[in-house]
């Protein structure tokens, strides 16, 4: 079921609110400012139903503040070396919003940007053209955006086209806390991580271009880690916990079938599921949220939030030992990522019990 209503304006344009529900109890609410997820509502063991999401009470929060909450980073998320590429032989030049690099689509990228809306049962899609040189980036691209919500299971999936040759990678950027958005740090919630490797980076984030084994590092979170036992380690110090892209082992079947992490909180019992059809996942555990009010008056600041961001790797247009970025005129990008929800007891977790994997959607 979907529901709509008012959620004031930006710049002179209506911002509608659209708010999912099924029947487990689950709910979310969607923006048309930056296709974003405002909420989460899910029911904890005690069948409390509690937000996990970070977010804002007004649109020109989400217009003004950094952070992303919630929104779908495009046209290319993360990072562009030198914000700038060539292709088919000629360079071109986009925003430089990080210094002398190009983050998370510009200075206005998606998550800034109005989107058109329709909606079914228990979708919304959301609709925009990104015009050629947007940002810098060639070509006019059509984007789609499709949330589902069914059985506790929360959809995205994306689908983009261009009538040129251009970059695109696309995810969400939604910070989760499973103790709900009001549980402050997320030191004590159990992180899986499915991947064997990771893009080690510069000292401004950018991949060296290696693929780099987790072995013996803080970023082996393939048998689960309490997040607070590793956030304080030396390899994290620059960044402040984690904020690096692991390379995902994917699945031989569907992605369903193993999902790419899982994350857990023990005083909520609120676990998550994340499958996708991406390569890669940028772990990101807020080091950097400058303290801010949020939903209610809620004040949040570093550590507040685990980000678990699909994507293609981050500079992967300059590595031609990554997946390509590049999505050639006629071709169709077309991804998704899947969240499915559950709830388990901490006897059940110390017995080691495995979660079913998500439901086909």
């Amino acid at each position: 079921m979907v529901k709509t209503s008012p959620f004031g304006s930006v710049n002179g344009k209506p911002v509608t609110l659209l708010t999912l529900s099924d029947n487990t109890g689950t709910q979310v609410e969607l923006l048309s400012l930056g296709a974003a997820i405002r909420s989460i509502v899910v029911p904890d063991r005690c069948g409390t139903l509690t937000d996990i999401c970070l977010g804002y009470d007004s649109p020109g929060e989400y217009w003004e503040q950094d952070a992303c909450f919630g929104g779908i980073i495009g046209r290319c998320a993360n990072r562009i070396a030198g914000a700038s590429f060539s292709l088919n032989g000629q360079e071109w030049q986009l925003t430089a919003n990080e210094g002398v690099n190009h983050l998370h689509g510009g200075t206005e990228g998606f998550h800034r940007r109005h989107w058109e809306f329709l909606w079914g049962d228990s979708f919304v899609t959301f609709i925009r053209s990104s015009l050629h040189l947007e940002e810098g980036y060639p070509g006019l691209l059509q984007v789609e955006v499709t949330y589902t919500l069914r059985d506790g299971c929360l959809g995205i999936y994306y689908r983009a086209h261009s009538d040129r040759d251009t970059v695109v990678n696309l995810t969400n950027h939604a910070y989760f806390n499973l103790a709900g958005h009001t549980g402050g740090p997320v030191d004590d919630h159990m992180l899986t991580v499915r991947a064997s490797r990771y893009t080690p980076c510069r000292e401004d984030n950018i991949p060296t271009g290696e693929l780099q084994d987790v072995a013996g590092t803080p970023l082996d979170l393939r048998c689960g880690v309490r997040l607070g036992d590793r956030l304080e380690t030396p390899l994290l110090t620059a960044t402040r916990g984690f904020d690096h892209n692991l390379v995902l082992d994917m699945p031989t079947g569907a992605p369903e079938a193993s999902p790419a992490a899982t994350l857990w909180c023990p005083s909520s019992g609120i676990g998550m599921e994340v499958c996708t059809t991406l390569e890669g996942i940028q772990i990101y555990t807020a080091g950097f949220l400058t303290p801010r009010d949020g939903k209610g008056g809620v004040r949040y600041g570093p550590r507040h939030a685990v980000c678990l961001e699909t994507q293609h790797f981050p500079d992967a247009v300059h590595h031609a030992g990554f997946p390509s970025p590049i999505l050639r005129a006629g071709e169709e990008y077309r991804h998704f990522t899947k969240y499915r929800f559950f709830v388990k007891t901490e006897s059940i977790c110390k017995r080691g019990s495995l979660v079913s994997p998500c439901p086909a959607i």
